[in-house]
């Protein structure tokens, strides 16, 4: 959907690295805080998102969809649900790469 290999794969594995606006890296780095440590998501995260110009539907919209998608895939995960098909292709990050980035990640611990 991006048109760019590089940039998919950037974003899947740490958005901090991918070349976005500035607003598109304060919406990722909340998405990833609901994510991963939701009991630390604070107002001062919404204030942050609003000087970054997003209005309160937009902060909502960004919400909806984070806990949409972190329910979904707990749902799965839940379930044992395999991907379909029709989801492998370049875009998708084999289990391997999936594991060596979360080693990564895990050996940085890099509170957000």
């Amino acid at each position: 959907m991006l048109g760019d290999d590089f940039l998919a794969r950037t974003l899947v594995k740490d958005h901090r690295k991918a070349i976005l606006s500035q607003q598109d890296h304060a919406m990722l780095d909340y998405a990833v805080k609901l994510t991963i440590k939701p009991t630390e998501v604070e107002e001062s995260d919404v204030v942050y998102l609003k000087e970054m110009g997003f209005d309160d539907t937009g902060v909502l919209d960004i919400c909806q969809v984070t806990a949409y998608f972190n329910y979904v895939n707990r749902l799965a995960d839940g379930l044992g649900v395999e991907l379909e098909s029709d989801w492998e292709g370049d875009l998708t990050v084999t289990e391997e790469e999936f594991k060596t980035w979360a080693i990564e990640k895990d050996s940085l611990k890099d509170p957000l």
